[in-house]
């Protein structure tokens, strides 16, 4: 992907990692950070990956393939969904919507090209087109109420609006209850928008440009996982809670619907979602992969690491899940506080009390 033309604005720091592309920030992080949370700012993510399906039989094959049931999917609503491999593991995940002819795929740029080689093997006879538009469509990120300032300028296409953390009809929770998550008033959307004319949308939203610092210090606030982040190649969507927003527990069969539905009732998932915060009074940060200790043992690893303008630096974490959630854990030599996402139970709400086919195995009492 070609470098985006908004990296030439005064203040431009390139990013890195999964960002590669598109800026870091502008200057000033941390005003950039309240401007997007005022909803006063808008983010360039034009490096993310942009996919279509079109057909009429577009939905019913998504909703058959995917964790998401989306046979009742509007023109104009948002949801997202992920697809799994036989074992329940993450492979792929996306912000869907739909506009009455065309299904949109937002992904990873590094995953796109995997998605749409996915799905195209798995077209069948079936009246579905599948096309990676990401070279002639970009992405603008924005809170609040900024979408709308993106969508009256000349070149949107479509804006998706994230449903984290509001929990989907058909989801469940492992973290706090929606009134209470931290990502409740942090409103998040992507705008699609025709790559040629970017900078012009930019320009007549009015909005302030801020870089995917700020971007990513808001995601991790909100508790929200990230599939170039927070997802390896052991992750299931329980242990990120991502059953709130990405997985329908009561639709029809999908590849890795077994381990969905055996780890939700039988819970304690592997592993378990954690935010730390860290001791900012050295003045440096972990990296993406630095390893969690407890003492000495290894007990998980950082996948996010960020420098929020009032939490300062703040990670996210996969930990083992029956590490207490009172422990004391350290990241390259820096204290880190556990705050919990998953509970260490790893029960999700409407767990079933007891085991499926339990009181099979009941004798009766003589």
């Amino acid at each position: 992907m070609t470098p985006s033309p908004l990296l030439s604005r005064p203040g431009a720091v390139a990013g890195g990692g999964p960002d590669a592309g598109v800026a870091l920030h502008y200057g000033a992080p941390a005003h950039e950070q309240r401007a997007l949370e005022r909803g006063r700012g808008v983010v360039d993510l034009s490096h993310l990956g942009v996919a279509t399906v079109t057909g009429p039989d577009r939905l019913t094959w998504l909703n058959t393939l995917s964790t998401q049931l989306l046979l009742d999917l509007a023109p104009g609503q948002s949801g997202e969904l992920l697809l799994l491999d036989p074992n329940g593991r993450i492979e792929h995940a996306a912000a869907v919507v739909d506009d009455g002819e065309r299904t949109w795929l937002l992904t990873e740029a590094g995953h796109v090209a995997g998605l749409v080689e996915f799905l195209d093997r798995m077209r069948f006879m079936l009246r579905v087109v599948v096309e990676d538009v990401t070279e002639r469509t970009a992405v603008l990120g924005s809170y609040g109420e900024a979408w709308r300032a993106v969508a009256d300028a000349p070149g949107h296409v479509l804006t998706w609006q994230d449903p984290w953390p509001t929990t989907a009809p058909g989801g469940t929770t492992y973290g706090p209850a929606d009134a209470e998550h931290p990502g409740r008033d942090l409103h998040r959307a992507l705008s699609l928008v025709d790559r040629g004319r970017l900078a012009e949308v930019v320009d007549a939203s009015g909005l302030r440009l801020a870089g995917t610092w700020a971007w990513e210090a808001l995601r991790v606030e909100a508790w929200r996982p990230r599939l170039a982040r927070e997802v390896d190649e052991r992750a299931i969507p329980h242990e990120l809670d991502w059953l709130r927003t990405g997985v329908h527990l009561d639709k029809g069969c999908y590849r890795g619907q077994e381990t969905v539905a055996r780890v939700f009732n039988l819970g304690r998932p592997p592993r378990r979602l954690v935010m730390l915060h860290l001791d900012g009074s050295e003045h440096i940060t972990p990296e993406p992969g630095a390893r969690v200790l407890q003492g000495e043992r290894d007990v998980g690893a950082v996948t996010s690491v960020v420098r929020h303008a009032e939490l300062g630096p703040v990670a996210l974490a996969l930990v083992k899940r029956s590490l207490p959630g009172d422990a004391q854990l350290t990241v390259d030599g820096i204290a880190a506080a556990q705050e919990v996402i998953v509970p260490v139970s790893g029960e999700a709400v409407g767990r079933p009390a007891e085991r499926p086919g339990q009181e099979l195995r009941r004798r009766p009492r003589a």
